[in-house]
């Protein structure tokens, strides 16, 4: 259940904050990638060092730290609220459920629980005497009213040198309480079967010779992840690329753009179709066996138009079909992405344009517009980033 997952691990300021390591690496065991946010009194039991080195990313404390590495690193919250499959709080002190149950975010880990979209579960861990008093048991009471999960702790010796109930449970009782969360979760596309295309087409004039373009594939292969956390069963059908196929993602690889169209015939009743190839719009009428030499050779080549899989596939688009489309353009991007969605009777068309900056072939980020069922948007970021937002955004449409 944790394979694959995005899981924001959060820290605060009690003696079981060390716990908090050894939960990490078990997540990471688990397949899951993990990120972390302490309270400013966490980083008093455990140093920031080692849940930066062993997460692999920076840890997330204060809102406004004293160096930030760019203008928008406050906005972390954000981004992290929205990245995240699931959200855990071991241990959470009283005071950190207090500030949960009223709504106070005066830290980074605080503000991420209000931007959160994820499922959030809450590790209490506190002193007996503590954890039954009236105010902990009434912010209980409320934060599982805004259906936030709670994982009681256990009984125990306690730090105090007492014995009661307030432990933080064993490690192995917070990973099967988290994989049932996020195995109870449904996606958009939940049952569904998705054929995502990506990566160029060639084609071949001789054996070595072909006509072809930089496509890297990433933007298609970003769709497919995207497609899977969403709960699709993926079949991604590709051309030549260096890439690895997600976990989880049946994949068939192609050469030609007939390759691709004889797959996509295949698939054709998909309940959605994501076509990100960059399919070649023609092909040589004649190939030949062997290498053509130089001197050989004439100096032109004939070509043929390939087959339009994407307007072949709105031509017979079933009801239940959503048909997704891709356009790469270089000027009047959003007329000619909406003269494309009508043309090819598509549901949606995802436009960037190759005069950006850091954007089309090769690039690992990209800024789309998103062209649909009367509505409209853009989004920008990583490829994987702008993958995930833009299919939410579609299935949030539908």
């Amino acid at each position: 259940m944790l394979s694959g997952k995005r899981i924001i691990l959060g820290v605060t300021g009690g003696i079981a904050a060390y716990k908090a390591v050894f939960l990490l690496r078990e997540f990471q065991k688990a397949g899951a990638e993990v990120r972390v946010t302490m309270t400013p009194s966490a980083t008093r039991f455990v140093g920031l060092e080692t849940f930066a080195s062993l997460s692999g990313h920076d840890v997330a404390v204060d809102i406004f730290p004293e160096e930030q590495e760019s203008a928008t690193e406050w906005t972390r919250h954000i981004n992290w609220g929205e990245w995240a499959d699931l959200f855990i709080i071991a241990p959470c002190t009283g005071n950190t459920l207090a500030k949960i149950a009223n709504g106070i975010s005066d830290n980074m880990l605080t503000a991420t629980v209000l931007a959160a979209r994820s499922p959030l579960l809450i590790c209490p861990t506190m002193d007996g005497e503590m954890y039954e008093s009236p105010s902990v048991s009434e912010n209980l009471k409320k934060v599982q009213k805004f259906g936030y999960h709670i994982l009681e702790p256990e009984s125990g010796f306690l730090a105090s040198g007492l014995e009661g109930k307030g432990r933080l449970p064993e490690i192995e009782s917070i990973l099967k309480k988290a994989g049932a969360i996020i195995g109870s979760i449904k996606g958009p596309l939940e049952g569904k079967k998705v054929v995502v295309t990506a990566g160029p087409t060639r084609e071949f004039i001789d054996p070595v010779r072909f006509i072809s373009n930089p496509s890297s594939g990433k933007m298609g292969f970003a769709m497919a992840k995207a497609a899977l956390r969403l709960g699709a069963e993926v079949t991604l059908i590709h051309g030549p690329v260096s890439l690895k196929t997600p976990e989880g993602v049946v994949s068939r690889s192609i050469i030609s753009a007939e390759d691709l169209y004889n797959a996509v015939q295949q698939k054709a009743d998909a309940d959605v179709i994501i076509m990100a190839a960059a399919v070649s719009d023609f092909t040589p009428t004649e190939t030949f066996d062997h290498k053509v030499k130089k001197g050989h050779g004439e100096s032109s080549i004939n070509l043929k138009s390939t087959t339009d899989i994407l307007s072949w596939l709105g031509e017979r688009k079933p009801d239940h079909q959503t048909l997704i489309g891709f356009a790469m353009e270089t000027e009047n991007l959003i007329e000619n992405a909406g003269s494309k969605l009508e043309r090819k009777k598509a549901d949606w068309i995802i436009a960037n344009s190759l005069s950006n900056k850091d954007t089309g072939f090769e690039a690992d980020t990209n800024h789309v517009h998103v062209l649909g069922k009367g509505s409209e948007n853009e989004f920008k970021g990583t490829k994987q980033e702008v993958a995930e937002r833009v299919l939410k955004f579609i299935f949030d449409s539908e």
